[in-house]
């Protein structure tokens, strides 16, 4: 029977042992403090990251992998037995991920590798890859896994609120001003994803508000649907993450609730202290 690997990069925010459970390989980001390159969750995590950024009062950059890294992924999927390789990366509206993965393919003439631009992130994007690697396990084959996370992406809801303005005012994606008037008056981004992006929707004062504004726009997104898979999504920020699941299970209620960390790799851009829900509604 033809066998076919997943690969994807580390925006996915799949957690190690999930991945491995169903022989994932993630490609990492890489994230770079100056002259220091790091490898985004094998090299650093989001406590660590944050208490750099806190201590040297910077931000990191962050660039996609390079085509070369994509080559080995490809070259040992083959070398292992596989016939063929789907590989999803994040939006390409966010990153240049899908570039080097696909810039990649041309070092493999006649081999059956497709790259995916999920348009999505984070869990939303982990949760195609996982929908893709649960049907292989069951015996679809490389298209029908394909047709499977295309349509689970269709599906797929993220809204989150940020608890501080700090790290993108640090980023410039804000300016100072704004972000230190944004601090006073108590307001809270809350963030979707729109056209392949992680954009803000809309704003809301208090940190209580926020998430009781993301729980109802997840309960609009969901209303009238099942829910086949649940994610609580957050940035450094395990403790906040438990109160609001407490808040969203009685709301929306799931099987199964998943807590996820945005790897570092897209926490940069948001900074700490973000919560959000990440869900796959019923086809």
């Amino acid at each position: 029977m033809p066998r076919t690997a997943i690969i994807t990069d580390t925006d996915s925010s799949l957690p190690i042992d999930l991945a491995e459970r169903y022989n994932i390989v993630q490609v990492p980001i890489i994230i770079q403090f100056g002259e220091e390159t790091l490898r985004d969750v094998y090299d650093i995590d989001n406590a660590r990251l944050f208490a750099r950024i806190d201590r040297e009062g910077r931000l990191p950059t962050t660039a996609a992998p390079s085509p070369g890294q994509f080559i080995q992924a490809y070259e040992q999927a083959f070398a292992s037995g596989a016939d063929s390789v789907l590989c999803f990366t994040i939006s390409s509206e966010m990153s240049a991920v899908y570039q080097s993965a696909h810039s990649a393919t041309e070092m493999f003439p006649g081999k059956n590798i497709s790259v995916v631009d999920t348009r999505n992130l984070s869990i939303g994007q982990g949760f195609m890859v996982l929908a893709a690697a649960e049907a292989l396990a069951k015996g679809a084959s490389k298209d029908e896994a394909l047709a499977i996370a295309i349509e689970t992406n269709q599906h797929c809801h993220l809204f989150a609120a940020l608890s501080t303005l700090k790290y993108l005012a640090m980023s410039g994606r804000v300016g100072h001003l704004a972000a230190g008037v944004a601090g006073l008056l108590d307001v809270k981004p809350i963030l979707s994803t729109i056209d392949g992006k992680l954009q803000m929707l809309e704003r809301v004062r208090t940190q209580r508000k926020s998430w009781e504004r993301v729980i109802e726009l997840a309960g609009e997104a969901a209303a009238g649907k099942g829910i086949e898979r649940m994610a609580l999504l957050h940035v450094n920020a395990g403790d906040p993450a438990k109160e609001f699941e407490k808040q969203v299970s009685k709301a929306l209620p799931c099987p199964e609730i998943q807590f996820i960390e945005m790897n570092p790799g897209l926490s940069i851009h948001s900074g700490a202290g973000l919560v959000g829900v990440v869900f796959i509604t019923e086809k």
